[in-house]
């Protein structure tokens, strides 16, 4: 009786709204249809009264007569403009703005003279609906010497519409809402809580996690709908087998990598033991806005690429807690479960004091090794005060991770950057048998040139207690390689690419990291166009052009921003056919605003993009629009689908994921990389255009080349590089560093059973 009554509340629902919606659907169409043959009736009748009236002072050539009958009526309710047009389409008189409305008339006007007849149509011109309706104007033996044009806004009838809508739909949820507040009533009592208990059952099963059948009292009347249940339990069981089966297919045959090839992948190289990730930033912050806690996610291909691996093996993230409401949402051991809608993993929060953070990561890691490792011209600065934070920070990290690890036999840990050089040591003295990978995302500079840190002894000792060292590049690679040759007493095996020191064996090797693009999309049905894109943007800019490039940088002296400034000023003088046409977008957000070298170089930019618009500017074009704010990933998107060309002209970087964001954007196959020799991504992204960015000239012609290469060329390019970003996209990355840090020491434990099995058989 219950499940009828329950069937029959959900039906009425149901029907009440369809039956209100088909109702509602009819009275719009009624509505509108009236409407515009309102709007076309009035059009008519206005149209031969002005075509009555301009026959005599038409064949008299009385302008002045009809320039009062234009006037006469030029006042009418959403009337745009009137035209009259001699019998070969010379304007006589006609309304100011007509010009620039009448994208859609010649074809009317054509028609309208041929047939001898009224013709009228609803078109659309710069995104506004109008009417348009041509009436010849007839001598009394019925020859037509002229024609009326007349254009009325046709924007009120949508508005109209919307209105109507508006209406419909509030009626409609006040409808629902007393049905369902009706049925909350009624069925509160006795449904609630084996709904909830039976909603808990299902989401473990889903999940996959141990799941305990609700008791007989709380399923009662859902037993029926709990005897369906159990066999759909074991067929989830058996479809996750499956899937991971599949998985494993696709991991044999090379296919592209996804994260749940990604998750399956690790999670059979892990076999069974806990994933332990140590970065920096966190991957969840919650702030605190008008005393409500949100939730952010930051755009990082970190966190794509490693969540769904923590996800799998139901790991733990260590980060420092940056937020201003984290403390309020970890339990006593600062710790929470994420994702916040689908709990998975743990994530641990480090908490730093503002002496901490100045020292440890506004001072010696960026104020100090980001400058000594990108080469980028701006001395280094190393404090005692600083060092000695760097070190307390790196071990604060090295206990929290101990804690977290507790007694587990065989655990695998990835530490993310440059903030950490000193963690791998820290945490392979107490953890002998954990598996310690170390990525390190920026340059590794010359061995001359980092001798420049007076602690490089103390810093190469602490990344050598790693198993696996990763950088993008072999070069880095190699930089490493001969940096440990000069300072420290190691072997060095060039032939594997491994460093021995203190009976420990590191690898060295690359891993270029990447974006997620993992398969296309695009429908050119359903996705609004590059031209589309571009015309709206111009819009909410302000601004008129023909040609649009950008670039997307945080606001760093390393990323050649005022190169690339003075590359568009040469283009422009080099060019002057692209003065008024080409403009160059640059999203800037800031960063480090505590460190007095990234305020000195904000003013810098702000100063070089005033300069160069003040040379060149006129009207609503200028040459550089400079964004200085944070943008999120889908606004950034939209730039990167409407430029013609992409500009990444870093100094130097350890990769630089910019470029190949702007390639998986471009899933219609067009656009153009403009692409610094100096990045790491160069030396995958070849069909990019490759530029030295100190050289402002030759940048200013491969700006040029890009704006005038052909379709096909182009096209040809995107394609091969998209191809490259595709295969060896994020979830690539990750699976290629986690599954080498597990064969490095699988090697190595090999080996030490090899050298104790000789020594056995020796005694």
């Amino acid at each position: 009786m219950k499940i009828l009554s329950l069937r029959l509340i959900l039906a009425l629902i149901i029907g009440v709204t369809f039956v209100s919606l088909a109702s509602s659907w009819y009275e719009v169409r009624t509505t509108k249809d009236a409407l515009r043959q309102e709007l076309e009736s009035k059009a008519e009748t206005l149209g031969q009264s002005l075509a009555a009236g301009a026959e005599s002072p038409l064949l008299a050539g009385d302008t002045a007569r009809l320039e009062l009958m234009v006037q006469h009526f030029t006042k009418r309710d959403h009337l745009l403009g009137i035209g009259i047009y001699s019998r070969d389409d010379t304007p006589l008189v006609a309304t100011p703005g007509l010009g620039s409305l009448l994208a859609g008339a010649p074809k009317l006007m054509t028609d309208a003279l041929v047939g001898n007849r009224t013709v009228s149509e609803f078109v659309r011109v710069r995104l506004k609906r109008t009417h348009m309706l041509v009436t010849p104007i007839r001598t009394a033996d019925n020859k037509v010497v002229g024609e009326i044009v007349v254009i009325h806004d046709a924007t009120y009838i949508r508005t109209e519409i919307l209105r109507i809508w508006s209406r419909i739909f509030l009626r409609i949820a006040i409808q629902v809402l007393v049905i369902a507040v009706i049925t909350f009533l009624v069925l509160r009592w006795s449904l609630a809580g084996p709904i909830a208990h039976v909603a808990q059952w299902i989401k473990a099963l889903r999940t996959g996690r141990h799941a305990v059948q609700p008791t007989p009292q709380d399923l009662n009347f859902l037993l029926p709908f709990a005897n369906e249940v159990a066999p759909l339990a074991e067929s989830m069981r058996q479809a996750r087998a499956a899937a991971e089966a599949e998985a494993r297919l696709r991991n044999i045959n090379e296919s592209l990598w996804t994260a749940q090839r990604l998750a399956d992948h690790v999670r059979n190289k892990l076999n069974g033991s806990s994933l332990f990730v140590v970065s920096n930033r966190e991957p969840y912050t919650h702030t605190r806005q008008d005393k409500r806690v949100n939730v952010t996610v930051p755009a990082s291909g970190l966190v794509t690429a490693l969540e769904p691996i923590l996800r799998a093996c139901h790991g733990t993230w260590v980060a420092h807690g940056s937020g201003n409401a984290d403390a309020e949402t970890v339990d006593i051991h600062d710790r929470l479960k994420v994702p916040p809608d689908d709990p998975r993993y743990t994530l641990r929060r480090i908490w730093l004091g503002r002496e901490e953070e100045d020292g440890y990561y506004n001072g010696f890691a960026n104020e100090g090794l980001w400058p000594l490792c990108h080469i980028a011209h701006t001395r280094p600065i190393f404090r005692t005060s600083d060092w000695e934070y760097y070190n307390k920070v790196n071990k604060k990290f090295a206990d929290a991770l101990v804690e977290e690890i507790g007694s587990e036999e065989h655990p695998t840990v990835l530490i993310q950057d440059y903030h950490f050089a000193l963690l791998p040591r820290m945490l392979k003295e107490r953890l002998p048998h954990a598996r310690v990978a170390i990525f390190w995302h920026i340059p590794w500079p010359n061995a001359e040139s980092f001798s420049i840190c007076p602690w490089q002894r103390e810093l190469l000792d602490g990344l050598l207690g790693a198993d696996l060292i990763g950088f993008h590049t072999q070069a880095h690679c190699n930089n490493f390689l001969h940096t440990v040759d000069h300072v420290l007493e190691a072997k060095v095996d060039w032939e594997h690419f491994f460093i021995e020191r203190n009976q420990h064996r590191s690898s060295v090797l690359p891993f270029p990291i990447s974006v997620e693009l993992v398969e296309d999309r695009f429908d050119a049905r359903n996705e609004i166009s590059a031209e589309e894109e571009r015309s709206t943007l111009l819009l909410e800019l302000g601004i008129e052009a023909t040609f649009l490039g950008v670039g997307v940088d945080r606001v760093d002296y390393t990323k050649g921003i005022l190169e690339r400034f003075r590359a568009v000023e040469s283009l422009l003088e080099r060019y002057p056919k692209y003065q008024g046409k080409f403009t160059f977008i640059q999203i800037g957000a800031p960063t480090r605003s505590r460190i007095k070298r990234y305020v000195d170089f904000q003013v810098e930019v702000k100063n070089e993009v005033e300069r160069i618009n003040a040379r060149f500017k006129r009207g609503k074009w200028k040459p550089i629009v400079f964004q200085n704010r944070e943008h999120t990933h889908q606004e950034v998107q939209r730039y990167y689908r409407a430029a013609h060309l992409c500009m990444v002209t870093s100094l130097h970087d350890g990769m630089n994921l910019v470029a190949k964001e702007y390639v998986a954007a471009r899933q219609d196959e067009r656009g153009v990389l403009i692409l610094s020799r100096f990045t790491g991504a160069a030396r995958e992204l070849h069909d990019a255009i490759i530029v030295n960015p100190y050289d402002v000239e030759s940048t200013a012609e491969a700006i040029a080349q890009a704006l005038e290469m052909n379709v096909s060329e182009m096209a040809d390019r995107m394609r091969r590089m998209r191809r490259s970003v595709m295969e060896h996209n994020i979830y690539w990355w990750a699976g290629s560093l986690i599954g080498q840090l597990c064969s490095v020491r699988l090697r190595q434990n090999r080996t030490n059973i090899s050298v104790i099995n000789r020594a056995q058989v020796e005694r």
